[in-house]
């Protein structure tokens, strides 16, 4: 059995990967260990309930925090589905389990109540996570971390390699992970992505530790860990690709007619909705009004592997739309909540867009002193908000209570507000 080399004593600075280097600028630049089997081989996957109650059990009696990961079969199936779960904690080991056979992991979620999980980019990984019951109650970040930390790259394999001295093997990231059975070089991958997630925890604490942003960090991944689901996107086909190039009403009408055909068509078949129609292939319609299926069949996207009866159907979708009274048809452009967009300012409100070049600039400059990206700083959408509509008193009370009201954390109220006082009242 293979058992990867521990990473040297001193990996929490490693720079092989663009790590911060530590206050005397000194950098690690020794060869990365390729990470090539998992420490225990790769887990048998987990397919059933005597399976999942071992699991459940041995997880609940290991220590200390828990990897967790979820790979979706994003660009080939309906939906953010997990279709694989991975966990591995101390004492426990690796566990990969598929949540098609087991759909409901509560009694997982339970058994890990109170105890901190470690993932990577977590905002993608829970709202699939919350679908099979499994929520944490507290969580820890190493994508986020990285970006506090000041890392230019933030990829796990990235992290790894300059943290830890290890390089994962990549490769299977876009797979279909609906597959079944899943193929062993894949279950490989998914095991190892797990494998060193605490390991880069502990060392990224002490990080951003060393840094002094440690509570800064605990804040972040406090509010993660509470947020609510995320509310249904209000007219998602507005999302489609290209859509700026759609301008008359009929044919926005023609681009929610197609897309909300595509979407029912996408969700029976289970299929993504760009494998049924692409985003491009909308845009053409819309814009052409096609009179039947033969002047659609002409159209990009529409072409001579398209059946008749498909071709039917998204021409009658087209004349839906075109059949539609004008009363019915949606209005361009997205009801706008806040302000306008910043190029819209010199001319609507020349003093706010003043206020905003130089509150920009002030967070940008405050960032680059922290190293840190500027979104992760304060959000761009917060300062819009706040430029386009400042307190009617300017100081560090009321912009620091407009800052909370926009969701800020404490943390960043006290970096930003002070600089932002400064921009508003110029």
């Amino acid at each position: 059995m293979y058992h990867p080399p521990q990473p040297p004593a001193d990996s929490s600075l490693r720079t092989t990967g663009g790590t911060p280097p530590d206050d005397a600028g000194s950098s690690v630049t020794e060869a990365p260990i390729p990470l090539l089997e998992p420490r225990e081989g790769i887990p048998p996957v987990v397919a059933d309930e005597a399976a999942l109650a071992r699991v459940i059990a041995a997880f609940a009696a290991g220590s200390g925090p828990v990897a967790v990961d979820a790979e979706r079969a994003s660009g080939y199936r309906y939906g953010q589905r997990a279709y694989l779960v991975q966990l591995r904690r101390e004492g426990a080991g690796t566990a990969l389990i598929d949540p098609v056979a087991c759909p409901d992991l509560s009694g997982l979620g339970e058994a890990l109540a109170g105890v901190e999980w470690v993932l990577h980019a977590a905002t993608q990984d829970l709202p699939c996570l919350r679908e099979i019951g499994m929520v944490p109650s507290s969580l820890f970040d190493t994508e986020l971390a990285g970006r506090l930390a000041g890392f230019p790259r933030v990829g796990l394999g990235a992290m790894v390699e300059g943290v830890l001295g290890f390089v994962l093997e990549k490769g299977h990231s876009a797979v279909d992970w609906s597959t079944r059975p899943l193929p062993e070089p894949w279950l490989r991958y998914a095991a190892l992505d797990v494998e060193l997630l605490v390991d880069l925890r502990d060392a990224l604490e002490k990080e951003l530790d060393r840094q002094g942003k440690l509570e800064w960090a605990r804040q972040e991944f406090d509010a993660i860990a509470a947020a609510p689901p995320a509310e249904p996107r209000k007219d998602p086909w507005r999302r489609t690709s290209g859509m700026h190039k759609v301008r008359r009403r009929r044919q926005l009408g023609v681009v929610r007619e197609l897309w909300e055909t595509r979407d029912r068509i996408a969700q029976k078949r289970d299929v993504s909705p760009g494998k049924v129609l692409s985003d491009a292939a909308i845009v053409e319609a819309a814009l052409a009004l096609p009179a039947n299926v033969h002047a659609l069949a002409a159209l990009n996207g529409y072409g001579h592997r398209m059946g008749r009866r498909q071709l039917e159907q998204w021409q009658a979708a087209v004349d839906r739309a075109k059949a539609l009274p004008d009363a019915a048809l949606p209005q361009p452009g997205q009801p706008v909540t806040g302000p306008p967009p910043p190029r819209a300012w010199a001319d609507k409100d020349p003093a706010a867009a003043a206020r905003l070049s130089a509150a920009r600039a002030a967070v940008s400059a405050l960032a680059e002193e922290l190293t840190m990206p500027q979104e992760n700083l304060i959000t761009p959408d917060t300062v819009r908000r706040l430029c386009w509509e400042p307190p009617k008193t300017v100081d560090a009370e009321s912009v620091g209570a407009a800052l909370v009201g926009y969701g800020a954390r404490p943390w960043q109220v006290e970096q930003v507000t002070p600089v932002l006082v400064t921009a508003l009242s110029a």
